[in-house]
């Protein structure tokens, strides 16, 4: 096996667990996945993905965290939720993570309605911010992973072009 296949298989690991990780709350997904192609770029010693190429995918990397906080906070806020109700959906999310699909689609709602309960008894309030949370949750993933394949078809484009 040669030193560029040695590399270029955790590549593929980072890039796989980073994509996992924009989904799931559990791993650092665009950190793994900007890692896992930078360590492919220096498999083949930067001859063909450059420093220009890195930096871009770089931003790309650090705007998937500035979409994930401000499309909670819009969704939230949008459906009038508290800063309690955007904590307790963080929360529901990583409970979420270990009950399968329904858990991280529930749980982000039913942690945002038992924040909000701890503000204001209305339970139809609660319910509001609830759905604003989770839609905020799902909106900011969809951006996250179009993000993702965004720094993944560019690093292809420009590796292969």
């Amino acid at each position: 096996m040669t030193y560029h296949l040695l590399l270029l298989i955790p590549a593929a690991v980072l890039i796989v667990a980073g994509f996992a990780g924009l989904v799931l709350p559990v791993f650092p997904g665009a950190p793994l996945l900007f890692g896992g192609l930078v360590l492919a770029a220096w498999a083949e010693n930067f001859a063909y993905v450059g420093t220009g190429t890195i930096v871009f995918l770089a931003v790309l990397a650090l705007l998937t965290y500035l979409v994930d906080i401000a499309a909670g906070a819009l969704g939230a806020r949008r459906y009038g939720a508290s800063v309690r109700s955007m904590v307790g959906a963080t929360a529901g999310a990583l409970v979420g993570v270990f009950f399968g699909i329904p858990g991280l689609l529930l749980g982000p709602f039913i942690g945002a309605v038992l924040g909000e309960l701890t503000v204001t008894p209305e339970l139809r309030a609660a319910g509001r911010a609830g759905w604003g949370a989770t839609i905020g949750l799902l909106l900011g993933t969809a951006i996250k992973l179009s993000l993702a394949f965004t720094m993944l078809g560019w690093f292809i484009v420009i590796r292969f072009a």
